[in-house]
């Protein structure tokens, strides 16, 4: 569908407590336990991060959740009653008295077909009429076969549609990257196949022979280098010039995709949206110092320009990639998308970042639509 759909869901008495009980009856079924809780728990957002792309977490986390397992594991999850989002889409019908929002919803490819998907979303529906809300509006659908399957599931009809296209503007951009550019090129590619709404004003790095500029040569894109001469010019001196710099290409957005210079507070105060890749999971909650994983293990949370070799080195079973906003504090902004990436036995640190940068490539042009959505 090149277009999105909000479903609406009349919270009639087909989701009062006995259809509840009966829904969770029907999860049973399948060996699976549920249980709804007022906001999911560190292992399962991090489960929904890697079984669902990575920006499904940021969602439940504001909302209550249903959340089904098998032996402990998560299979399932469905959120409902979100506070605080602001996408494009829930700006309309979401917005009207008595509406609750449902979403986003999700099973592993086992559990389909079982029932249990069913199931969920009528628990999270019943949830939202035991709130007090009328209606359920089921947002944001691209896919032909989920408006289908949400009709018969729970009698879900089509309240409002969106052009993708007219959800967004385009927005000048400027990249700062440091090294091989590979994330740089992903999204200037992105760029100029209308894949992202972005246009990229230039390539800022601080090393002449950084591979990004070829990358941006071959596309196409203007390359700025200033580099940093520690012998000759003082750090503040650097920064003012890499501001002006960046100040006179006038972006509405500044992406940092591997850019290895720490970035004083007055350029992130200069500048509206600012988004770095950082490679590490990060937690959602930016004060916090550990963060939660799938398997239910809690790992120290990685900051600063050597995150991956940190993981390394303590032996950590995970690490992974997250796209966040950027404030003074580094690696504190609230994170956008993020993707964990178990770590095998005995691998060193170049193959975790080429494993990271494989999985990166993808995510980072997904974060920067999330990013225009809520704009």
């Amino acid at each position: 569908m090149h277009e999105l759909v909000n479903l609406v869901v009349a919270l009639d008495e087909r989701f009062d407590e006995a259809a509840c009980a009966s829904a969770r009856l029907r999860v049973a079924a399948t060996e699976c336990t549920v249980e709804e809780r007022g906001s999911a728990d560190d292992r399962t957002l991090a489960w929904i991060d890697l079984r669902f792309g990575g920006s499904w977490s940021g969602e439940a986390l504001r909302s209550r959740n249903v959340v089904a397992a098998r032996d402990g594991e998560p299979v399932g999850f469905a959120s409902f009653a979100a506070q605080g989002l602001r996408f494009r889409w829930l700006r309309g019908m979401a917005s009207e008295p008595g509406v609750g929002v449902f979403g986003p919803f999700g099973v592993t490819a086992s559990e389909r077909g079982r029932g249990t998907g069913g199931a969920l979303a009528t628990v999270a529906l019943c949830g939202l009429r035991r709130l007090g809300f009328k209606r359920a509006l089921i947002a944001a659908v691209g896919d032909e076969r989920l408006v289908e399957w949400y009709a018969g599931a729970c009698g879900a009809t089509v309240a409002e549609r969106f052009d993708r296209s007219a959800l967004v503007s385009r927005t000048r951009a400027v990249v700062m990257a440091s090294g091989a550019g590979t994330n740089a090129q992903a999204v200037m590619r992105a760029s100029q196949h209308s894949a992202i709404p972005l246009d990229i004003a230039a390539v800022v790095t601080n090393h002449a022979d950084a591979g990004v500029r070829e990358r941006a040569s071959a596309l196409g894109v203007r390359d700025v280098v200033l580099e940093w001469r520690r012998d000759a010019e003082t750090r503040e001196a650097y920064d003012e010039r890499l501001l002006q710099c960046v100040l006179a290409l006038q972006p509405e957005l500044v992406l940092l995709l591997g850019w290895m210079h720490l970035l004083p507070s007055r350029f992130v105060d200069a500048f509206g949206e600012l988004l770095n890749l950082h490679p590490a999971f990060l937690p959602l909650d930016p004060s916090r110092d550990v963060v939660g994983m799938p398997d239910g293990s809690m790992i120290p949370v990685f900051r600063g320009p050597h995150a991956v070799r940190d993981a390394v080195r303590m032996g950590c079973r995970w690490i992974g990639s997250s796209v966040h906003r950027v404030t003074a504090q580094t690696d504190r902004g609230s994170v956008l998308m993020r993707v964990p990436l178990q770590l095998q036995p005995e691998e060193d640190e170049e193959r975790v970042y080429a494993r990271l940068r494989t999985m990166e490539r993808a995510m980072v042009p997904r974060a920067v639509m999330c990013w225009a959505y809520e704009r």
